[in-house]
């Protein structure tokens, strides 16, 4: 399979310095072939396809493929790459050392960062730019994310990584080197979905610092090592943490009313609710819902799923503020056993396959993103020599 150039590029618009959009929003800043966010009805695409039928019929793989190469590949080329991800699972044991050295306190989100730092020299084409050898650089990151991710998790509990599966897909294999045993095809099913959900959304503030890092001709590791930084933000990828943590704060469904009102005296941001472009739900919440709906029924524990639902009625009566994609996800990794602080890392290992993608795509047309600033500051201040200055 070829990887798609950009189609064409538009007339670009001129710049009007008479106004300023904090946080750049509605601003159009890149063209893009890869995902489309239709936030008035609530909907989401990967190149073209709605991401209800990728969710309900596609896996990670064929998803990655899809934003990689433009289109959905055939049975062949789908086997091709899946035993690609599965040849590159394996990270250099220099990398493996450093994570040993790290401080056993280092958040999962910052060794991920450092480990991705690290894997660019070793790899073999780390200084080149050219479109094949990315492509070959992305299988190779991809692969090795998860592996960087549970095998910072055994470490910091005193146990050594598992080597990872042969022949499990990526969302199993993933779980298996968590855990050293291969993990249900219920649980595996779903984080595999999961993993679809997240592995792009338009122009992000992750996928955007990936797209400026890319843009000044850096290299692909240093414009994922720039996304991994800017998701690592709690209004970002760390948001599914905090609502978590909110939902084990409560405790119990019968608590969620009073906590509702002391949050919403002291004016607290409820984590999981609102979106920058969405109007209404996030579609990937409404898979997410039926996930953990089904991960609590068959765990015989329904006390997130319900928890969660109040906070949703209460919130949409008061606020009519739509869900989005954090706010199931807690309480889907939670109950798959998932440690809290690996929440954010797990959507780095799908969200890994939007910020390559997107990268492609800024090489094939790249000019310097650099936005202009309103100075706001003091003009023509008068030098002050330094023994005028006082003390």
């Amino acid at each position: 399979m070829t990887v798609p150039t950009n189609p064409g590029k538009a007339e670009t618009p001129k710049l009007d310095t008479t106004i300023m959009h904090k946080g750049l929003e509605g601003i159009v800043a890149a063209q893009t072939a890869i995902s489309h966010i239709d936030g008035i009805n609530g909907r989401l695409f990967y190149r073209g396809l709605d991401i209800d039928d990728l969710a309900a019929h596609s896996t990670f793989e064929e998803t990655t493929a899809l934003l990689w190469y433009g289109k959905l590949p055939n049975k062949s080329q789908l086997d091709s790459f899946k035993n690609k991800f599965i040849a590159n699972r394996l990270i250099p044991n220099e990398v493996i050392s450093i994570l040993l050295m790290l401080p056993k306190q280092t958040t999962p989100m910052g060794v991920l960062r450092t480990a991705v730092s690290a894997l660019a020299p070793y790899d073999p084409a780390t200084g080149d730019n050219s479109l094949d050898a990315n492509v070959n650089k992305s299988i190779r990151l991809t692969a090795s994310l998860p592996t960087i991710v549970a095998a910072w998790d055994r470490i910091r509990n005193g146990l050594w990584p598992v080597t990872p599966s042969t022949h499990l897909s990526h969302a199993a294999n993933f779980l298996y080197m968590l855990t050293g045993k291969e993990p249900s095809e219920t649980a595996a099913r779903i984080l595999d979905t999961c993993l679809i959900l997240h592995a792009d959304h338009g122009l992000n503030a992750s996928t955007f610092a990936a797209r400026i890092t890319a843009s000044t001709l850096s290299n692909l590791h240093s414009a994922v090592v720039s996304a991994i930084g800017t998701l690592k933000g709690s209004l970002h990828g760390g948001a599914n943490e905090q609502v978590m943590r909110m939902l084990l704060e409560v405790g119990n469904v019968d608590r969620v009313d009073q906590y509702m009102r002391g949050a919403f005296s002291a004016k607290k941001k409820i984590m999981g609710f609102g979106h920058r472009v969405y109007k209404a739900d996030d579609p990937r919440a409404n898979w997410l819902q039926r996930l953990s709906h089904e991960l609590s029924e068959a765990s015989g524990n329904m006390r997130w799923y319900e928890i969660s639902e109040r906070i949703r009625q209460i919130v949409q009566d008061n606020k009519s503020l739509p869900v989005n994609v954090d706010f199931y996800s807690a309480s889907v990794y939670y109950t798959m056993g998932i440690p809290i602080d690996l929440f954010t890392p797990i959507f780095a290992v799908s969200r890994v396959a939007g910020w390559t993608a997107h990268v492609y795509e800024q090489y094939s047309d790249n000019r310097l993103i650099r936005p202009e600033s309103e100075y706001i500051g003091p003009m023509n201040v008068p030098y002050t020599p330094l023994d005028q200055r006082g003390k």
